[in-house]
């Protein structure tokens, strides 16, 4: 098989990945906290050309060939997403670098930048959890109980803000994705430290917007479907062309 197919099949599992990942942006563009994920591409390696075999040529000047590109990144990219007021009490905003942590079911600790929370009531007993009822941890990665206010059944939650954990990584984007909104630590994120209260401010009532620009994500997609579609068209022309010369060969 010609080495033009497997140019083309390069492509096309490459901006297939791009179109996945842009997809996945787009989905997520009102996903409360999501970080967009950018793709990069690299070429795949090259090897000279016998056009200069017969007299000696710089290194610079030989004429390379191509054998096709990867996607060798796909990056998260933790710009700060806009802010809105929800009115609600229990709606957190980081301003800043950070993210809260939250204990899942299996008992792991994941970490997010939604702060969209709730209450969840276990008898005589009241803790802040996430909209998915998974526990919000304060500092020292420990349950955030409710107490009651005196002589009444009304939980206060007037210094929650105070007791919310906020953790940092040396490099977010080395976090690894779980979901739409959540992470888990990695060796390219580096271990979580409790935050420095002078990198982030928390901001009640509020809630930060996914960072997807959809207009960018819009034109992404589109310049991955033609890329795509190039790709596909040279594959087709490779195996036309192999289908010719075998039929010349018979």
């Amino acid at each position: 098989m010609n080495k033009a197919f497997y140019t083309g099949a390069s492509g096309l599992r490459a901006y297939q990945n791009s179109i996945n990942i842009v997809g996945h942006n787009i989905t997520n563009s009102a996903t409360t906290g999501y970080k967009v994920t950018v793709p990069e591409f690299r070429e795949l390696i090259y090897t000279n050309m016998d056009a200069n075999k017969n007299r000696e040529v710089a290194e610079n000047d030989k004429i390379k060939e191509g054998h096709g590109v990867r996607l060798s990144n796909d990056d998260m990219i933790f710009t700060q997403g806009s802010f809105h007021n929800t009115g609600y009490l229990l709606d957190f905003a980081i301003a800043g670098d950070g993210l809260f942590a939250v204990q899942n079911y299996d008992g792991d600790v994941e970490y997010t930048r939604n702060g969209s929370f709730d209450i969840s009531i276990e008898g005589a007993n009241a803790f802040l959890v996430t909209a998915e009822g998974e526990y919000v941890l304060d500092s020292n990665y420990q349950r955030i109980p409710l107490e009651r206010e005196p002589n009444s059944n009304i939980l206060n939650v007037d210094n929650v803000k105070n007791r919310l954990g906020v953790f940092t990584f040396d490099n977010p984007n080395g976090l690894i994705r779980i979901d739409g909104g959540s992470f888990l630590p990695s060796e390219n994120s580096g271990a979580p430290q409790v935050a420095d209260p002078s990198v982030y401010d928390i901001h009640q009532n509020t809630l930060e917007r996914s960072n997807v620009e959809l207009s960018q994500e819009m034109a992404n997609l589109i310049v991955s479907q033609r890329a795509y579609s190039f790709a596909a068209r040279v594959v087709t022309t490779a195996d036309e062309v192999e289908q010719l010369v075998n039929s010349l060969r018979g």
